[in-house]
């Protein structure tokens, strides 16, 4: 899943891609790089972000967002926790909604992509850090509650992948708990998503600048992957289809 954020204001590649020409042509690489999938997001999450509107993110998206559907070469997932913005993306044509909240910021999100047939991704995420909370004991939980609400509003539990939601309202150490609990998250039966590009977790590595973040994404992505978690929403697609390549050629034959 490659990563195109259309913000003035991301930690990584903000203000970078915000005309549709740009977002296009990053769209474009990323898949011609290996993605699969293209994620877009209009809002970002990152720690001390200020949040906006959904008119104005619908603003951010509306110039770009056919465009990239028709264009891009794969499927779109609007990167947003807002069922306003769902419902408009989803109606361009965008595949996937990738919730940071997993269903549980805004009633309306669940009904909205049951009612499309889109895919989710149900993301774990908390409102502040806590150290001292058991992190895997609050996804599970997290989890549970979201997939009732999926299958209350009627999403086939064949479009639902799950995401640990690394760095989002957890510590450091929260963070590698989060990852090593891949194989408890694998009995959800869903696929597992990560999105660990070039996050703080990583800052304090040699070089741990955001470019210099790369080494350790692609070490905790192989370590996921070879967990059994299966998607991978990365800025880098090439350097990970690459790693990817050599971690399937040392697998016995």
């Amino acid at each position: 899943m490659g990563i195109v954020n259309v913000t003035p204001d991301s930690f990584s590649d903000g203000g970078l891609f915000t005309s549709p020409r740009a977002a296009l042509a990053q769209a474009r690489k990323l898949v011609a790089d290996g993605a699969c999938i293209v994620d877009v997001g209009a809002e970002s999450t990152r720690p001390g972000h200020t949040p906006i509107s959904a008119e104005e993110e619908w603003e951010r998206l509306r110039p770009l967002l056919a465009t990239l559907v028709a264009q891009a070469g794969a499927p779109v997932s609007i990167d947003t926790y807002k069922a306003e913005t769902a419902r408009r993306a989803l109606r361009t044509g965008v595949a996937v909604v990738n919730d940071v909240w997993g269903l549980h910021r805004d009633p309306a999100m669940a009904s909205v992509v049951a009612e499309a047939g889109g895919a989710v991704v149900i993301m774990h995420n908390r409102d502040t850090v806590d150290a001292g909370v058991d992190i895997v004991s609050d996804m599970l939980g997290f989890f549970e509650r979201s997939l009732d609400l999926a299958r209350r509003a009627g999403i086939p539990a064949r479009h639902i992948l799950l995401d640990p939601g690394v760095g989002f309202g957890k510590s450091r150490e929260q963070n590698y708990q989060a990852l090593r609990a891949i194989p408890q998250l694998l009995l959800f039966g869903c696929p597992l998503l990560i999105g660990v590009s070039r996050k703080t977790i990583f800052r304090d590595l040699p070089d741990g600048l955001i470019e210099g973040r790369l080494v350790g994404t692609l070490a905790a992505n192989v370590f996921a992957a070879s967990l059994g978690a299966r998607v991978f929403r990365v800025h880098d697609a090439l350097e990970h289809r690459t790693a990817f390549a050599v971690m399937a050629a040392m697998k016995p034959r």
